[in-house]
């Protein structure tokens, strides 16, 4: 059996973008590094190919930082914000929750969010990237669709806050972000 994985690579300490064309995708601190699956399965290494995909559909470059002074995710999205030559960055902790976040708005503030990881598939990340890019070009596309389940917080609340635990254990008080390089490939399974 084959599995992507997903490996980042370069680790330079991350700079404002020039690009007008640009989005930056900043992960957390434990992203395709102590976890490699969201909340519901979903391999790191798919979501990253999809969120890349929906921004180069749109023409846009993409570069990808991570963030590890902070497992909060209006942190990692607005500093990915910051770093953008366009002023738009994703954010996106292990787990799978993520959002679409502008520059000189507040950090509590965003375009999109989408808090619900254990309803997200591969399509709404896609979907994610591809509104991003848009609103780096300038236009304001509709809101990317999202399921809502009443039900999603009771049932997967206690495995949401131990992931987050682990996660925040991964943080480096004080560390700048670093710009990274997505590596995939196949991992065959004997």
């Amino acid at each position: 059996m084959s599995d992507r994985t997903l490996a980042f690579t370069g680790e330079t300490t991350a700079e404002p973008g020039k690009r007008s064309d640009e989005v930056v995708l900043a992960i957390s601190p434990a992203f395709a590094d102590f976890f490699s699956q969201t909340i519901i399965g979903l391999s790191h290494a798919d979501v990253i190919r999809q969120i890349l995909a929906g921004i180069e559909e749109q023409e846009v470059g993409a570069r990808c930082i991570r963030v590890r002074h902070s497992s909060d995710l209006a942190v990692v999205a607005h500093t990915a914000a910051k770093l953008s030559g366009s002023g738009i960055g994703i954010g996106i902790l292990s787990r799978g929750t993520s959002m679409i976040h502008q520059r000189d708005l507040p950090r509590l503030s965003s375009l999109e969010l989408f808090p619900q990881s254990p309803l997200m598939t591969l399509e709404t990340y896609r979907s994610i990237g591809s509104n991003a890019a848009q609103y780096a070009k300038g236009e304001s596309p509709e809101p990317v669709p999202t399921l809502n389940d009443q039900m999603a917080r009771p049932r997967w609340q206690a495995k949401a806050a131990l992931l987050h635990l682990k996660e925040t254990e991964q943080i480096r008080k004080n560390a700048k972000p670093v710009e990274v390089i997505p590596q995939f490939s196949e991992a065959v399974a004997n």
